[in-house]
């Protein structure tokens, strides 16, 4: 078992038709507590009824929530999720909200120190007073796991930069590492190439990428490993590869080889993919059936 601390956003997905607890860290956190690691979660919530839900949630899927602040003067996070005929999904992220307001506490610092790894996202980074508190953060953690979520306008090439050569494990999407390496000078069109132009230029040996139902490639300690992803029918992507993240970080803590830890994390993702919102539950039984239905 080992002991993980995620920060940033606890949220609401706000669909259409229905309402579902979510934001990055989140959705990470409660898949890595699934697998039975000791996991704490560090943000800020309003005093309001969506905040106290959120408590709950997190609380009835084992993840400590001591180090979630409470803020009066500041809204629990809310996201309006909007699908495309797809299921891919784009997002209306309000601002500001209570996760924006993470102050650095001893307790957090505490937590951090003694956690086998850190996770964090971008998108907490765009406030100032958050971003502040995660600055200070990474320097208590052993092993940082950096998630990239561009969203439009929420980040810099100056934030992300930073984060990227903090980090140990950084995780992209596609589309997210080519936009960064093109930002960042590289002249490579392949993902094989721009995944380790990116190692290089940050000085980091563990970089992942997801290709949506492609599947996905890693780069660990210098060889590239790959899964190709499963055919599903997509409801709906949310927190698809937040789940991947979690599930894969949590095969890797365990020292499960890498392409074993990919092939987990892939169905997984799928798996969520294939279900209502961000945080289904899956067993591992689940798993082991879909990766090996014939068994």
């Amino acid at each position: 078992m080992s002991k993980i601390v995620c920060f940033g956003e606890v949220l609401w997905d706000v669909f259409p038709t229905h309402k579902k607890i979510g934001g990055a860290p989140l959705n990470v956190a409660s898949r890595i507590s699934s697998f039975n690691h000791k996991v704490a979660m560090v943000s800020a919530i309003g005093e309001d009824e969506y905040g106290k839900k959120l408590i709950e949630y997190l609380n009835q899927n084992k993840v400590n929530t001591e180090n979630i602040q409470i803020k009066k003067e500041f809204q629990t996070g809310k996201v309006n999720v909007m699908l495309n005929e797809k299921g891919s999904a784009s997002y209306d992220i309000k601002y500001p909200r209570a996760w924006d307001k993470i102050r650095f506490t001893e307790g957090a610092r505490n937590l951090v120190l003694n956690a086998d790894a850190f996770v964090f996202g971008s998108l907490v980074a765009r406030d100032e007073t958050s971003r502040n508190t995660l600055y200070q953060l990474i320097e208590f953690a052993k092993y940082k796991i950096f998630d990239l979520n561009l969203r439009q306008p929420y980040y810099t090439v100056e934030v992300l930069s930073y984060l990227m050569e903090k980090a140990d494990f950084i995780k992209f999407n596609d589309d997210e590492l080519y936009e960064v390496c093109k930002t960042l000078g590289s002249k490579y069109n392949s993902l094989e190439q721009n995944i380790k132009f990116i190692a290089e230029k940050t000085n980091t040996k563990h970089v992942c990428v997801t290709k949506g139902p492609h599947g996905a490639v890693l780069l660990y300690n210098g060889k590239l490993f790959y899964n190709s992803g499963f055919q599903i029918k997509v409801i709906d992507t949310v927190g698809a590869g937040d789940s991947f993240l979690g599930s894969l970080t949590s095969q890797l803590l365990n020292e499960v080889a890498p392409q074993k830890a990919i092939d987990f994390a892939c169905a997984v993702g799928a798996l969520v993919a294939q279900s209502e919102g961000a945080n289904p539950k899956i067993t591992i039984e689940n798993i082991n059936d879909f990766i090996n239905p014939l068994n």
